[in-house]
Parts: C-alpha cells; sequence; structure tokens
C-alpha cells in the first residue's frame, strides 16, 4: 500500500514592503535567510500590486514594512501583502511594523474625531494577520485593539546601553519631555542604576497639531548630564524646546534619545542646530542621508527584530526577551 507522507517541517519567510527594504534584509539576514522575492509596483493611477515570486503554501510568514511617508501607501501595501498571503494559504501571518502609523490618534480628544490606531488593527485582522509585533507603541493600550497576539517590543536596553557607555551614571538625569512619559523614564533609571529624573511641564492645544508650550523641569538638572527621552521625534520642536529648558535650567550637557526617528519637515535642523550634544535614535524609519547630520547616532533594531520573529517561529518566548522591564 502507497503511503503519503506530509511533512510536518515548519518554514519561516520574511517578506518585504517597498517602504524600507533594507531594515527587512537586515533582519533577514540576521535570520540566516533570505528575503522572500516579491513584484510590486503602482498602476498609473496609485492602485498598488503585489505577487509573492515563490510558493508561501504553509509557511509561517513575517510581512516587514515601516510605516514611512507616504504612510497611508505603506499601510496600504502592507495591507495588500496580508491579502496575498492569507489567500495563497499561508499557515500564519505575523505584520511587522516597527513603526506602527497612526499610533498618536489612539483616543478621542473631542466630539466627532476617529480613534484611527484602532482603525488600523481591525484593517490588518481584516486582511488576514494572525499577530502584530511592534516595537515601542505610542501608548500601550495600542496593543489591545487587535483581536490577536500582539509583540509589544522595547527598544530600551538599546538605548541605554549605548547612552550608559558614555556618560558618567553619577552624575545623570533622565527627562521626561512631559508627564506622561515618566513612567518610561523611571524604567531609563532602573537600567542607568537608580539615576534622578525630571519632567517637563508642558501643555498641548489638541486642535493645534505638532506644537507644545514648554514650561519649568520638574526636578534636579543644574551641572548634571540630563537625557531627555521620547519615543519619536516628528518635527522635533518639543524636543528641542525641552534641550533649551534643560540648558536654561543649568545643564552641563543634553543628550536626544528617542527611538522612532519621524523627523519630518524641520526636525533634522532643528535638532543639528539645537543645544543637544547627541542625539541618539533606531532606524525603524529609514533616515535618508539628507536628513542625517553630525550628532546623529543611529542604532540599528534588526537584530531585536530577528530575534523575536525567531521566538515566535519557535514558539518560544518573546516577553523573555525583556526580563526585568515592566
Amino acid at each position: 500500500m502507497s503511503e503519503l507522507r506530509l511533512s510536518s517541517e515548519k518554514r519561516l519567510r520574511v517578506f518585504s514592503g517597498r517602504g524600507y527594504p533594507e531594515l527587512a534584509e537586515e533582519v533577514a539576514s540576521d535570520l540566516g535567510i533570505a528575503v522572500t522575492p516579491t513584484s510590486a509596483y503602482d498602476f498609473a493611477n496609485g492602485e498598488i500590486f503585489v505577487r509573492f515570486e515563490e510558493s508561501v503554501r504553509g509557511s509561517d510568514a513575517f510581512v516587514i514594512q515601516s510605516h514611512a511617508a507616504p504612510v497611508n501607501k505603506q499601510i496600504m501595501e502592507q495591507l495588500i501583502m496580508v491579502d496575498a498571503l492569507k489567500r495563497a494559504s499561508a499557515k500564519r501571518i505575523t505584520v511587522v511594523a516597527p513603526f506602527y502609523g497612526y499610533a498618536r490618534q489612539d483616543k478621542k480628544h473631542r466630539g466627532r474625531e476617529p480613534i484611527s490606531a484602532r482603525l488600523m488593527a481591525d484593517l490588518f485582522k481584516a486582511a488576514g494577520a494572525d499577530r502584530l509585533m511592534v516595537v515601542d507603541l505610542h501608548t500601550s493600550q495600542i496593543q489591545g485593539f487587535f483581536d490577536g497576539p500582539v509583540d509589544h517590543l522595547f527598544a530600551l536596553p538599546l538605548l541605554t546601553n549605548y547612552v550608559g557607555s558614555k556618560v558618567d551614571r553619577n552624575n545623570l538625569t533622565i527627562v521626561s519631555p512631559d508627564s506622561g512619559r515618566v513612567r518610561v523614564a523611571e524604567r531609563w533609571s532602573d537600567l542607568m542604576g537608580g539615576c534622578p529624573i525630571a519632567f517637563i511641564h508642558k501643555t498641548r492645544d489638541p486642535r493645534v497639531p505638532n506644537e507644545a508650550t514648554i514650561g519649568r523641569i520638574v526636578g534636579d538638572v543644574k551641572g548634571r548630564t540630563a537625557v531627555v527621552i521620547d519615543d519619536m521625534i516628528d518635527t522635533a520642536g518639543t524636543i528641542v524646546k525641552a534641550v533649551d529648558a534643560c540648558l536654561d535650567a543649568g545643564a552641563s550637557e543634553v543628550i536626544v534619545a528617542a527611538t522612532h526617528g519621524v523627523l519630518s519637515g524641520p526636525a533634522s535642523e532643528r535638532l543639528k542646530n539645537s543645544g543637544a550634544t547627541e542625539v541618539v535614535m533606531t532606524n525603524t524609519l529609514p533616515i535618508p542621508d539628507d536628513r542625517r547630520f553630525d550628532k546623529l547616532t543611529i542604532l540599528s533594531i534588526a537584530p531585536l527584530l530577528a530575534r523575536a520573529i525567531r521566538e515566535v517561529f519557535e514558539d518560544g518566548s518573546v516577553t523573555s526577551l525583556f526580563d526585568g522591564l515592566s
């Protein structure tokens, strides 16, 4: 009697959108595999077409696309890739979005406003995603918007290891740019040996995007190295004002550290001309040469993404990558 044998061997595949292929290639290299060949192009009217050049049936698929500008195009392309994988019988589909678009629209400030971060999660679920993997969400509550597992990765160890190697930890103050980031500042402090923290009293008009009024510093930075931390830097207006506030309060030097370098409009020029001695961020978003400047340091997030992908593929523990962080 003839025998039918079904292979139970799992296959890991990495797919990349066109938004930031260099990061996907770095992640795939760390995993020891190649990015799956994909054909993608735009029609004359702007519609996106995607086709995978190899069979994906039964594979554990990880679709990497960072939601860089133009944000809507990158998101739509990733949605289409997920739909194509679902229809091609991929066994499990994980959306890897190092920078999750619309994360700042996570709640209603006033009536008749959307909660776009929730809509994003619904769209990925409807397209066929089984799982999300993201880095440093603007607010942790976004994890609850997706009906399925969400792997929330933290760049904190990467950033603190680098900054900690550059400063005297006994003369260090971690500065949150507003009261909402104090908990993150406390995590920084824990990893830096219990150094003091401070925060800047800030007000913001929800009707005016990308602008905030900087008030006084609550905490001591006089004669100390101040590390101003945030999850993202967009136009850099707020972060530069925070640097000025620290220097005005007597800080000996100021280092800026953030996960996501959105760097819209005048951001690079503002940071370049600011009083910060160094600006440190990760490469969750592409930072082209014309937005780079001498005092900018970019740390690679690819090894962290690769480790998390391997843990998911091998049914391991992503949480174990961040033991000690709460």
